[in-house]
């Protein structure tokens, strides 16, 4: 398979290592990568900054202001951000408003890449539902609230085990129960289960497919 540009897409539960895989592939094959989580973790981080009355209109505006760097600020990755970004998550016409930035970064990265790659939850049921490659990865909750439980340690904050874990289970509910864009593995799409594996070989499994595929 020779392809112009190859399109990624991957969705999955949080703290699964879609996002580590995903920065792994776009290092590898020179891909432009966004977590999209981020950018509804932007939109949450600006509402509870700024508390407008009229919130649409408010992200409305924002939402044209989104860009990659402005999605890496460490003040992102707070429980307190995830859960304003699931809540605001649910809205339709939220989802809307970035499915547009998302189409744009997936389907017309800057020439200096060959591609890109889209983690998020409905990033091929919805955003690049013609993507060359589909991967849905998981693991159990317990081992995903340990890698989250660890990765937010290393950033300083105080967190415990058991709140992290609470928080995973509730946010899987509703990212699973949701009326739009609910997270689902689809028929088309590989699942890529990192419970038993190391994020170099849940990679690596990864990259064997695409490699088959391309050569």
């Amino acid at each position: 398979m020779k392809l112009k540009k190859i399109k990624i897409a991957i969705d999955s539960p949080s703290a699964a290592g879609a996002g580590t895989i995903s920065k792994m592939l776009a290092k590898k094959y020179n891909l432009l990568y966004c977590d999209t989580g981020k950018i509804y973790r932007f939109l949450a981080k600006k509402l509870m900054e700024k508390k407008p009355k009229n919130k649409i209109k408010y992200l409305k505006k924002i939402s044209k202001k989104i860009n990659l760097k402005k999605l890496k600020s460490k003040n992102l990755l707070t429980n307190e951000v995830a859960y304003v970004a699931s809540q605001i998550a649910k809205d339709l016409r939220v989802r809307r408003m970035v499915l547009k930035f998302q189409r744009e970064l997936a389907y017309n990265p800057p020439q200096k890449y060959k591609g890109s790659v889209l983690d998020g939850r409905d990033i091929i049921s919805k955003v690049v539902t013609d993507a060359n490659f589909k991967f849905y990865i998981t693991a159990n909750s317990r081992v995903r609230a340990k890698r989250r439980f660890l990765e937010l340690k290393k950033l300083g904050k105080k967190v415990k085990f058991n709140e992290i874990l609470k928080s995973i289970k509730k946010r899987d509910r509703e990212d699973r129960t949701r009326k739009y864009s609910r997270l689902k593995k689809t028929k088309d799409s590989t699942l890529i289960n990192t419970t038993n594996l190391s994020i170099k070989n849940s990679f690596l499994k990864v990259k064997k497919i695409i490699d088959r595929r391309l050569n």
